[in-house]
């Protein structure tokens, strides 16, 4: 998103956090930028059963948490390490600054959000109106553009596990596991050593 040397001109902090730590909680307000270097950090929600739900999962150079620091509301969501993970920290004002002086980064992250509202509009249309398998190859096949999830000779690995699937698309992880068997018996998936690819 905005490049290192770009986020070290404006004295970005490095900070490296362990797999399940916290980075910000649900209803506290913005106070930082936060761009990946190297992990996986998850936005969710968890029901009054404890059950998780996955807002969006977010990989390296990707940014996360964004419209509430913009807005100056409390974050709808935890963001989460999914395993060890480092991060650019920005304060709120630099970010802002580093914004106005440079457009075409502006652009960049109006881009970025856009595309993030798209993916959930398709997703809320997904998620009430679809069959479980066309929810999963959907999620996935906005993974594969997206996420630009690896591709080998076997096609694009999906990097998500059957329990992010299911947290993504509302799905309990046994109903995912059932639609990605039906969708390898019809030709859109593949299951090679207990990994999926399309």
């Amino acid at each position: 998103m905005i490049t290192t040397e770009l986020l070290e001109k404006y004295d970005a902090l490095k900070k490296s956090v362990d797999k399940n730590d916290i980075i910000f909680e649900e209803g506290k307000l913005p106070t930082h930028y936060y761009q990946i270097i190297s992990g996986e950090i998850k936005m969710c929600n968890y029901n009054d059963d404890g059950r998780e739900f996955i807002q969006g999962i977010f990989y390296k150079n990707q940014s996360f948490g964004e419209p509430p620091l913009f807005l100056n509301q409390k974050y709808p969501a935890n963001a989460i390490a999914v395993e060890n993970t480092e991060i650019f920290l920005l304060p709120k004002a630099v970010f802002m600054t580093l914004l106005q002086e440079n457009p075409s980064v502006s652009i960049e992250i109006i881009e970025n959000l856009a595309q993030r509202l798209y993916y959930k509009s398709i997703m809320a249309a997904e998620i009430s109106t679809h069959e479980p398998e066309h929810r999963v190859l959907k999620l996935i096949d906005h993974g594969i553009a997206y996420f630009n999830f690896k591709k080998d000779v076997n096609g694009h690995l999906i990097s998500f596990t059957r329990q992010q699937i299911g947290d993504l698309t509302g799905l309990r992880v046994e109903t995912v596991i059932r639609a990605i068997k039906a969708l390898e018996k019809k030709g859109q998936l593949k299951i090679i050593n207990r990994k999926v690819y399309r």
